[in-house]
């Protein structure tokens, strides 16, 4: 969903498993109503299963990351976007842990999704694909974990649209995974966030080279339209502190103000820059299929709106992490989930990290944040 982090320290990325996918042939059922056969789950794993799986630990990445969370990304050549947090003695150390980060259904990284083929067709799926929803995400999840023998994961961690995927992980798998680690993201996703989900998405369908979704026939893609839905969602992910303390009002390359519609501003080319290295990445139609998931959520509308009814029963153990210029999902969203957590007498840790980088600190240098995923995933897999 955000922009991958500066990178503060030296690398050393784990081995992986790259190109890994598996395709099911019995069908998913969808919260749509619709069931999906076949399908396909692309993932990526580092480290090694103990004999007993029980050091399995789930990544869920963010809205536009994938599943190279700690690996080179083959598209674009570049680190994996959580290098600092996997790896050789990081706090998610794949010298004791094994690793499984999956690409979402409705991704465009090898999971199924609207740019695949339709088998009921011979063409792109395009807005033929059914719409999911995290919980679908989840139960596709699911079916790899099971595939790969783990009957239950010691933890399960996502930042963003990944920490709600580690939310429904606990309400609808309680019994399958012994700890949760939801960062920066919300129990379910607020009007101002899905206003500006739908700003993206009628940008994109606004190019003409949208085409109806059906772009891929006709052999353009909505370049424009995309570039403009990035660079409306990355203004979310940063706070206004961060952008002055780095770009201020200082022009871009000129002495004085062209008065001109060009970029004046250097926020105005970075922006620019965030939308043109985006299309190169992620696929149209999955934006829009994976911000409709993100706007659909709602952990506690089946339980009359009382998200502690969620955890009543075999709650795992939960450690929320919130940052506290975030202001995508700010800490009183996250605050909300441990109180919900608290009212049903289960296990939560509560972390409130000072910082003025805004949603995408989940991201970035942040050793605080670190320190407490490294001490909770020890403790939870028994460690001093």
């Amino acid at each position: 969903m955000t922009e991958a982090p500066r990178f503060l320290h030296p690398i050393k990325a784990p081995a992986a498993h790259a190109g890994l996918a598996v395709t099911f042939d019995a069908p998913l059922p969808l919260d749509c109503g619709r069931r999906m056969s076949p399908f396909t789950v692309a993932y990526t794993t580092y480290g090694t299963l103990a004999p007993d799986a029980g050091n399995a630990i789930l990544i869920c990445h963010a809205l536009t990351m994938d599943q190279f969370v700690a690996s080179d990304n083959p598209v674009t050549g570049k680190p994996g976007w959580w290098i600092d947090m996997v790896g050789p003695g990081k706090p998610i150390d794949t010298d004791r842990f094994f690793v499984i980060c999956a690409n979402v259904l409705g991704g465009c990284m090898g999971s199924t999704g609207p740019s695949d083929t339709n088998p009921d067709t011979g063409k792109p799926y395009g807005l033929d694909f059914p719409v999911v929803t995290i919980r679908d995400m989840v139960r596709a999840q699911k079916r790899l974990i099971d595939h790969l023998g783990i009957r239950r994961l010691l933890a399960v961690v996502g930042g963003s649209v990944g920490g709600m995927q580690a939310l429904q992980w606990a309400a609808t798998y309680p019994d399958h995974v012994k700890a949760v680690v939801p960062i920066a993201c919300a129990a379910r996703h607020s009007a101002q966030n899905i206003a500006f989900h739908e700003v993206g998405r009628q940008a994109i369908m606004a190019d003409p080279d949208w085409r109806g979704g059906e772009y891929q026939q006709h052999g353009v893609r909505p370049t424009k339209g995309l570039a403009v839905a990035r660079m409306a969602a990355h203004i979310t992910y940063v706070s206004e502190a961060a952008l002055q303390r780095k770009f201020g009002r200082n022009l871009q390359n000129r002495e004085a103000k062209s008065f001109r519609f060009a970029p004046d501003f250097q926020i105005e080319s970075y922006l620019h820059h965030q939308g043109a290295s985006f299309v190169d990445r992620f696929d149209a139609n999955s934006y829009l299929y994976i911000t409709r998931a993100v706007d659909y959520f709602d952990l506690a509308e089946e339980h009359g709106g009382q998200l502690s009814e969620v955890f009543r029963l075999n709650a795992p153990r939960f450690c929320i992490i919130s940052f506290s210029s975030d202001w995508l999902y700010p800490p009183v969203e996250n605050k909300r989930i441990a109180h919900a957590l608290n009212a049903v007498a289960a296990r939560v840790s509560f972390v409130e990290i000072k910082s003025d980088k805004g949603h995408d600190a989940f991201l970035l240098d942040e050793p605080e944040m670190y320190a407490v995923i490294r001490g909770f995933l020890n403790h939870a897999a028994g460690a001093p």
